[in-house]
């Protein structure tokens, strides 16, 4: 499987070593439709006890189970249909399926719009007493904390049953472009190294860009550039309903912006946002002197934006297997321990993994589960350092959620996003700094310093404008003005001409970038990829200076799930995100390996 096709296989071409077993969830649909109707009734039990939620402490934890029990059937069936469906979104069963689930959980918040309101009004001082009187409300503690937490942003139940209905219209944004994007764009075909034509995909552009040809890379950057501008118009309009449907809501739950009550969620305040971006600004001089010595090595008379994924070092390039790739990954995680390492070798047999890209199937790559299966993680590798990299990425969210859920109860478990992209980035930090010392030569070891230095760049730098721009959005919106095509090209623009500084020239394509991204849909989701970075290092710093305890600190970080706020859990394994110095000290690693690359 690590030919190169012209023209993307079809599923069922795929072997089915490289493809994830879903049916560990599912051995068929018929299954799938009995949980559908447990969930049915299991929605009629938890109705029961609307208006009697508060009546006693058996009462309150008899109804908490049931919701329990009706959020792991409806994670799993969700699960299962959405995952079926990025197999192949062009298989119209599985987009019914997704669809059918999509409505189910509509349903199942509808009917259970009820509950938190009531479970407000209960008294501080009885809950309390509930406490002693049920040993089993224990395990929701958190829960309860959380919840009285953010009390004034709970609606009536009338007005909770409300939003609940609006859900499938909330999403419309992201399932639009969705199924554009994945399922209906098709891109031109372009010349390879060879001179041979090859079709243009989501999986195979960033390794045109990668190309030692600038020729290649420019045609993949137009190709892809100028076939989103031409559905431009649609993209915008997809944009603009996801950010007013994040508006919405948070004007609804009286918070004062989109980007508070996003934040609000993780119990993050919003000056973790805004230090992220005040010192990835203060730093962009580094960026732009670490692009300006790329330039150089490149021997390139300009430096445009499709130029800045290629490697400038000579003598070294790494063409990997799928097989190699894994044994690569095990090795590079070492330090994680024996635990972890036995992990990953269930990860790599028992079905976790989607590896290759057929026509169709989602792009990108992401981790994924519930509480009672196993962890998936779907690929499109192609047989690069970025999809080795992938690999120990998803790897760490997996490991993460198996982690978390062999340690949790199901109302614990859920950790938020704000850490998970810490424990993905460990990965692969740690695979990196393993390969510049493993390195056999000093072309080798400046390979994988310039990997290190374009992750740096593509997830502190570049996920913050990413942020910057997203914030700048939501903005617009709440100050009751469109996102037209015209706005946010020119904003995106602006943004993409301040981050990279003078020394690159900037052709006129990448105004429709924006549009390609689809971690706009996400509500405030991108800054956590740079925050999770910085403390990544942070992370492998501790445990190359303190070795298992530090280790042993950060796998009860993985365990502790969603048990408590993400601040508080990440400064229980050593790193402070509330203040700047973690960010600050990401920034003085990247000075350092930048002088070790140029000099």
């Amino acid at each position: 499987m690590e030919k190169r096709e012209k023209v993307l296989p079809g599923r069922e071409e795929i072997p089915v070593a490289y493809r994830w077993r879903l049916e560990d969830i599912y051995a068929s649909l018929d299954e799938w439709e009995a949980d559908r109707q447990r969930v049915e009734e299991l929605i009629r039990d938890f109705e029961s006890y609307q208006n009697k939620v508060g009546e006693s402490a058996q009462t309150l934890l008899t109804a908490l189970q049931i919701r329990d029990q009706l959020g792991r059937l409806l994670d799993k069936m969700i699960v299962y249909a959405r995952m079926k469906r990025d197999e192949d979104n062009t298989n119209s069963q599985s987009q019914a399926l997704a669809d059918r689930a999509q409505a189910i959980a509509v349903q199942v918040q509808t009917k259970a719009s009820y509950f938190l309101p009531e479970v407000m009004a209960i008294p501080q001082a009885r809950m309390e007493a509930y406490f002693q009187e049920a040993p089993g409300l224990e395990t929701y503690r958190h829960f309860f904390a959380d919840l009285f937490r953010r009390k004034e942003h709970i609606l009536s139940p009338a007005e909770e049953r409300i939003l609940a209905l609006s859900g499938e219209i909330g999403d419309s944004g992201q399932n639009i472009f969705t199924m554009l994007n994945n399922a209906d764009l098709r891109f031109p075909v372009i010349h390879d190294e060879e001179g041979n034509e090859v079709e243009l995909t989501h999986g195979r552009y960033l390794r045109f860009l990668e190309s030692k040809k600038q020729a290649v890379r420019k045609e993949a950057f137009f190709g892809i550039h100028r076939t989103y501008h031409r559905y431009r118009n649609t993209l915008a309009a997809a944009l603009n309903a996801g950010v007013k449907s994040n508006v919405f809501y948070a004007r609804v739950r009286r918070y004062p912006s989109a980007l508070e009550a996003s934040l609000d969620d993780d119990h993050i305040q919003v000056k973790v946002y805004e230090n992220l971006i005040a010192v990835v600004r203060e730093h962009l001089p580094l960026l732009h002197e670490y692009l300006k010595a790329k330039q150089k090595l490149l021997d390139l008379p300009e430096l445009h934006l499709y130029d800045l994924y290629v490697s400038p070092v000579t003598g070294f390039e790494l063409k990997i297997s799928y097989e190699e790739a894994k044994k690569g990954v095990k090795e590079g995680l070492q330090l994680l321990g024996e635990d972890y390492g036995r992990l990953l070798d269930r990860a790599f047999t028992d079905g976790w993994v989607d590896v290759y890209e057929n026509r169709g199937k989602t792009s990108g790559a992401y981790a994924w589960g519930c509480y009672d299966s196993h962890p998936y993680i779907l690929l499109n590798f192609q047989g690069g350092a970025n999809d080795l990299f992938t690999l120990a990425h998803e790897l760490g969210h997996a490991l993460h959620s198996y982690l978390s859920n062999q340690a949790q109860a199901y109302v614990n478990a859920h950790y938020p996003i704000f850490l998970a992209e810490i424990a993905s980035t460990v990965n692969e930090v740690l695979l990196v700094l393993h390969l510049i010392e493993r390195a056999q030569s000093r072309e080798e070891k400046l390979y994988y310093l310039h990997h290190f230095l374009e992750h740096f760049r593509a997830t502190v730098y570049r996920q913050t404008m990413f942020a910057e721009y997203e914030k700048t959005l939501h903005e617009q919106v709440e100050k009751g003005e469109a996102l037209t095509p015209e706005w946010l090209e020119e904003e995106y623009f602006t943004l993409v001409k301040t981050y990279h500084g003078p020394g690159v020239t900037l052709d006129q394509e990448i105004k429709a970038e924006w549009s390609r991204i689809p971690h706009f849909f996400y509500n405030f989701y991108v800054y956590k990829y740079a925050t999770g970075f910085c403390s990544a290092v942070a992370l492998v710093q501790k445990f190359r200076a303190e070795g298992a305890s530090a280790v042993q600190n950060y796998l009860q970080l993985l365990a502790a799930g969603g048990s408590d706020y993400p601040l508080e859990l990440l400064k229980r394994a050593g790193v402070d995100l509330s203040i700047p110095e973690p960010l600050v000290a990401a920034m003085t690693l990247f000075k350092q390996l930048v002088s070790e690359f140029t000099g």
